[in-house]
Order: C-alpha cells, then structure tokens, then sequence
C-alpha cells in the first residue's frame, strides 16, 4: 500500500466529511504520520490535497463523463480515491498514468470491495488530458469558465458585476496558481542584508519581493521550524497583507486599534514599523486566535501589543476617541485568497454575502466611534466583491459625513488603483487579493 497517496485520501476525506479546512486538516495528517513521511513525501501529498480541492469542480465533471453513477450514489472514499486518480492523469505529467491508476485501484481495494477496485479501474482507464482541454471549446462564457478553472458559476457572476468577462476569467486562472511564499523581514532584530547573508549560509534560495522588507523563498519547506523563524528573524506573510499594515502607516509612539487581529500578521507589522514603541490594542473575538497574536508578538520580540478578546461590533464607552489610527481588517468570504485556501470556493454560498456584508458594517459603524478627531481608519478584506468592498465604504459614508476619503500614498503599487485612497489587488502570481481604503476622521 503506498502510504503517501493515503495519507492524502485521508486527509481530503477528512476535508469532506468533517467540514475541516484544507490546511489545518492537511497539518494533522502529516504530523499523525511524521515517522513515515520525508520531504518528498509530504510535498507530494500537499500536490494531491490542494490540487484535488482546487480542482474538484473539473474533475467531477470528468467524472460524470465516465461513470454509471451519480456522484451522490458514490462511496466518499470511493470518490475521492477517483479524484485523486484523475488531479494525477490530467494535471500531473511527472505521474504516470499507469502509476495513477494501479495505486488507486489498490487504495479501492482498502476502502471498498472488489466492485469498486473494478469501478475505479474503469473510469481512471478511460480518463485521458484530452477530457479536460474538451472544455475549452464551451460557448457558453461563464460555463466554460467555470469547467476550465473549476470555480463555482455563483463566483463568476459575482465577479461579472464589475469586470469584463476576460478580466475574470483572469481572476478565476490565477485562482489556481501555485501560491509563493512571501517573508518579512523583523527590522527589531534583523536588517535585509543580514537576513539574506544568513538565508544563503542555509542554502535557502530566494528573490526580492515587490514590496520593500519582503523576500520570496524559491523552495519553502518546513519554513516554520528554520531556527530563523524560531528566533523571530521574519514571518511569512503575503505581500498583500504586509502592504495593508503599511498602508496604516503606522508611527512610533502613536496609540493604535487593530480590532481584528488574528492570527496577528498585520498587527506585529505595524509594531515593527512603530520600532516597538506606543501602544497596539489587538482584538479577536476568540481566546485561542488572540493568543495566536501573543505568540507570534513574543516570537519577533515585540512588547507594545496588548490583547483582548472582544467583539468589534459591540460598542466599548471607554475606547472612544482614544485611537491615532485604527486597522479594520474584517472577516469577509476570503475570495482573493482561493489559491491558499481552495477549499473556500466550496464552503462560501451566494447567500453568506448578506450575512458578511452585515457584519462588516457593524464592524466599521462600531470601530469608527473610536477614532481621535482627525486620526485616520484603513479597512481591508481579502475578497474582491464590490458588496464587502466598496458598497461597505460608500454606506458608511452616506452615514457619516464627519469621514473621508484620505489619499494613500504609497510607491510600487502597480495592481489596479481605482483611485489613490481606494486599492484593489487581485490575485495573481504575486499576490492574494486584497481591498484597501482609507478613510479619515474630520
């Protein structure tokens, strides 16, 4: 039995049946089976989970094409074991076709009866590259879209509303793009010239990111357990993200809320652009995300993040107009980060926007009443639909006429700028997708 391919069946069934996210699940998996496993052998399995979960739309799709039952009527286990067969056949060219379907056939023999050992030998037998390049020559725009880059019909029509349909058969493409992983430079214990003499002494190689105090890791294994990250010498971070905490432009010895900070990327950030000095007030409506936030602050060696485990929409007397600058990074659907976390693309449904749209509202409504006269506010979600983005920031404005837009100002921006107060970054090879604005308080 090769241990490798059920290490990833089991955790894309975990995926399914317990509702787990594709990263955490894929973490737990891993570590159950460390004593097993290399390098090689847990780069492989992270290929099928992201790639099976990224591309599961498509691949049932072929499915279909081939097999005498509804995919209802299939055993889980049964058919995630042909879609894992079919990620290998049509979008890995290092397998073997040959490879992919005698070691599912064998993992069917496991996990069912000798019925579906011949059921999955069957449909992998006929599956050829071609099932996939068919959809292509789809008419009908948004359903080729769809079979092509395996992204619900809901998204795309969502998407339509404020792009062509060629910019969002670009988003959806990028959607399934190898995500790289982006570090950031902590100027409270390191510099960039020394970080990268320390990265070459390790072999680590890398490039230089987009944004200044970012590096790109060309070969990211194990990055958490490098003595580096243990010491705090840098956090992985998208350059996305990082750009958000800049554009706060946060400086020392101001007084500043992060309303919701976990797991704390942006909130140690800005620390470090503040030289660790002033004050951060982190908020997470959770015990254990909030102590995400204390340990990576102890991990980097900052001291000027105080947390609290508080609900950003409800209102707190004692925090009015008490902050220099506030940071509403808040809770959104997640679509500008599908190719980190694919399995978002299945959790989200066209209803859930109502509901996010609600509480970022709240949120910005809430937060605003805690901002000095003439202190400044950046709201950010990593989605792209207008309803969380603009829609949010042209209500509350309607609302609250003693607000503005305040220009962002800010070099290397060279993703779509809708205006100099107001960032849409889609994603791409570079970076997730973000919304940023800026507002002040007059």
């Amino acid at each position: 039995m090769d241990i490798v391919r059920e290490v990833a069946l089991k955790t894309l069934y975990k995926i399914d049946k317990e509702d787990a996210y594709s990263n955490i699940a894929l973490d737990e998996t891993i570590k159950e089976n460390r004593n097993t496993l290399d390098d090689r052998d847990t780069g492989f399995i992270s290929e099928i989970v992201y790639g099976v979960t990224s591309w599961k739309l498509t691949i049932d799709e072929i499915i279909k094409k081939y097999s005498k039952l509804k995919l209802k009527k299939i055993s889980p286990w049964i058919l995630n074991i042909l879609r894992m067969g079919i990620y290998q056949i049509v979008f890995l060219d290092k397998v073997p076709k040959s490879a992919a379907v005698n070691e599912s056939v064998n993992l069917a023999k496991r996990y069912g009866h000798k019925g579906s050992s011949n059921f999955v030998n069957a449909v992998l037998r006929k599956v050829v590259k071609k099932d996939y390049e068919a959809f292509f020559e789809i008419e009908n725009p948004i359903e080729r879209i769809s079979k092509t880059t395996s992204m619900p019909v809901w998204i795309i029509e969502e998407l339509l509303k404020e792009n062509d349909i060629e910019k969002v058969e670009e988003i959806c493409k990028a959607s399934n793009i190898k995500p790289k992983v982006a570090i950031r430079m902590n100027h409270l214990k390191t510099n960039k010239q020394e970080l990268e003499n320390l990265l070459k002494e390790r072999n680590i190689p890398f490039h230089d990111g987009k944004f200044e105090d970012f590096l790109i890791l060309e070969k990211a294994k194990n990055i958490e357990h490098l003595d580096l990250f243990k010491k705090g010498y840098f956090t992985i971070q998208d350059e996305g993200a990082g750009l958000i905490a800049k554009i706060v432009n946060p400086q020392p010895n101001e007084v500043i809320l992060d309303a919701c900070s976990s797991p704390g990327g942006k909130t140690t950030y800005m620390a470090e652009l503040m030289e660790d000095k002033g004050k951060i007030l982190a908020w997470d409506l959770h015990p254990h995300r909030v102590k995400l936030v204390e340990e990576n602050a102890k991990r980097l060696g900052i001291h000027i993040i105080k947390t609290e485990c508080q609900d950003a929409m409800i209102f707190k007397e004692e925090y009015k107009e008490k902050f220099d600058k506030i940071l509403l990074d808040v809770p959104c659907l997640g679509i500008g980060v599908l190719k980190r976390k694919p399995d978002i693309k299945w959790k989200r449904k066209p209803e859930d926007i109502e509901e996010i749209t609600q509480i970022q509202q709240n949120i910005l409504e809430t937060c605003s009443k805690y901002l000095k006269q003439e202190g400044e506010m950046v709201y950010s979600t990593c989605s792209i639909f207008r309803e969380e983005n603009d829609k949010i920031i042209e209500k509350f404005l309607e609302n609250n006429q003693n607000f503005a837009y305040l220009e962002i100002k800010m070099s290397k921006i060279e993703n779509k700028i809708e205006n100099m107060h107001k960032i849409k970054l889609y994603q791409n090879n570079e970076t997730d997708g973000f919304f940023i604005c800026k507002l002040q308080k007059k």
